[in-house]
């Protein structure tokens, strides 16, 4: 007796916490009086049912090495330069290999022992050159160039999240894939074109210093003094596009966006909006000094390559805050704070597919999942009750709280429901009712052995457990690995099938029993059991 109370109390619990959870899942529910004391989780709809946007993203790991070699160079060079040892500024042969050119080949020993010391290369050869120099070549081990590919991953997923979330898709779905590729699906968005526009700017941001005395015509035709570049000057026409103009820039940025802490959109005077950057102590300093001695002269901020202003530096500006203007529209300064707050991308990417999914296919493939659902749970409830007869109605309400507890199970763990998770569902109810089968199976069998209903009952459920718990843990082991290896829709089914059979379990073994147990404590050892 003491058994079986405890035993109901923990499966109303259950129920109860199943129900809450359910609850505000069903449309009406969440905006109810009762919905603002239920739990604020529900279940999610995939981009199959919702509608949305897929996209699968080629990262360019070609370039992102190329400039983790050349910032690889400058550190060379930067600690060579700090023990007296000077070198020319490095160049990046290829995806693996640099090229470094020490002034004083009497400094080999010393330039070396940083190589070893304080960097990840090997020297790969040497070659004495003129003028006493000496020319080195260097290269990464292939270890360290998976690790940085890796690492280039890691920080292209995150960046890309990041950004997501501050555009306010909710429940975004990203993950790499092989050969460096991310796939992002985003549920409910209904601005495809401004967040494919958000994801694949890189928003590198430099700034660089103006050179104002270069020949604008010979930079044109490639005539350009050492450690100058031509580059482009945005300016915004009255018709929202950009008109571009040549700038002559010096090469080597005076500072960069890995500096930014924040970013935000402000309105000016002309209450035209600008976006407000703010460095850390280190971006700060730079930028002091930079302005500092940079008075009169015109600096350039370069954003993906392009100049989108190039304002002269009237005075000293400290307090580590800079702006960036360039005739914005509100949407473009607020889509530009959102790329620079969430960090630039460590190399280009570039979108390889997009498929998109509208909100009526989304609704009818809803509609046709519940249907099927529906039409599949009649036809096991009814042959259930017929079957079995009060056995196969017990199996009947299991398998209804069966179905709740996977709803509530999907909200509770903020999973998305996808189409294939309907069908996982669907393939529970007919897997939920396996284990009653086995079991009321069993209990025939001791009633024909001559055992009273309630030994044929505790015997057959005792025999059957087992059985059942084999049989369904190899289906949770192979979901788990459906959901450890497969893509979105695949792991929404693993999802749905390893709740559903957990569920059935709980539902099938512990639930249905316990109505077996009240049911026969009403009743005469002698009276029979109708299954």
């Amino acid at each position: 007796m003491q058994s079986l109370r405890w035993r109901a109390v923990t499966a109303l619990v259950v129920l109860v916490l199943g129900l809450a959870y359910m609850l505000p899942s069903i449309p009406g529910f969440k905006e109810s009086a009762i919905g603002k004391i239920l739990p604020g989780d529900s279940i999610n709809l995939g981009l199959d049912l919702k509608g949305g946007i897929n996209l699968t993203l080629g990262v360019d790991m070609d370039t992102a090495m190329d400039n983790n070699l050349a910032r690889l160079g400058d550190d060379l060079k930067a600690v060579a330069r700090d023990k007296e040892i000077f070198v020319l500024r490095p160049n990046v042969l290829n995806e693996s290999q640099i090229e470094v050119v020490l002034l004083k080949s009497e400094q080999k020993e010393a330039f070396e022992k940083v190589i070893t010391d304080y960097t990840q290369f090997t020297i790969e050869d040497t070659k004495i050159m003129d003028g006493g120099k000496e020319e080195y070549i260097l290269s990464i081990s292939p270890q360290y160039r998976s690790d940085i590919e890796k690492l280039t991953m890691e920080q292209a997923i995150k960046t890309i999240r990041n950004r997501i979330d501050q555009f306010g898709v909710a429940e975004p779905d990203i993950r790499k894939q092989q050969d460096n590729r991310i796939q992002v699906q985003l549920p409910g968005l209904q601005d495809p074109e401004r967040a494919i526009k958000i994801i694949g700017q890189t928003a590198h941001l430099e700034f660089k210093m103006v050179d104002d005395t270069a020949d604008i015509a010979k930079a044109k035709q490639g005539i350009l003094a050492p450690g100058r570049e031509l580059s482009v000057l945005l300016k915004k026409l009255p018709s929202g596009d950009y008109a571009e103009s040549a700038i002559v820039l010096k090469r080597d940025a005076v500072l960069t966006g890995e500096y930014v802490t924040d970013a935000k959109v402000l309105l000016d005077n002309w209450n035209a909006p600008y976006v407000s950057i703010t460095f850390n102590a280190r971006g700060g300093s730079i930028f002091t000094n930079l302005t500092t001695d940079n008075v009169n002269k015109r600096m350039a901020i370069v954003l993906d390559g392009k100049v989108y202003s190039a304002p002269v530096i009237q005075e000293r500006i400290s307090g580590g805050r800079a702006s960036i203007t360039g005739q914005f529209s509100r949407e473009e300064a607020r889509d530009l704070a959102v790329v620079l707050r969430a960090g630039s991308l460590p190399a280009p990417v570039e979108i390889l597919e997009q498929r998109s999914v509208g909100p009526s296919l989304g609704q009818e493939s809803i509609d046709n999942g519940i249907m099927s659902a529906f039409i599949g749970m009649a036809m096991v409830l009814g042959f259930m009750a017929i079957y079995y007869g009060f056995a196969g109605l017990v199996a009947d309400v299991v398998l209804c709280i069966n179905i709740m507890l996977i709803m509530g199970g999907l909200a509770a763990f903020g999973a998305t429901l996808t189409l294939p998770g309907i069908a996982g569902i669907i393939l529970t109810i007919g897997m939920a009712v396996d284990a009653n089968v086995i079991i009321f199976e069993r209990i025939r069998e001791e009633l024909r052995r001559g055992l009273s209903a309630s030994q044929a009952v505790a015997e057959g459920y005792g025999r059957a457990t087992l059985t059942i718990l084999d049989a369904n843990v190899t289906t949770v082991i192979a979901a788990v690995i459906l959901y450890q290896f497969g893509t979105g829709p695949v792991r929404g089914f693993a999802v749905t099938l390893t709740l559903g059979i957990i569920t059935s379990m709980f539902t099938a073994i512990f639930v249905s029993r316990i109505l077996f147990d009240l049911y026969l404590k009403s009743r005469s050892d002698s009276a029979k059991l109708s299954i």
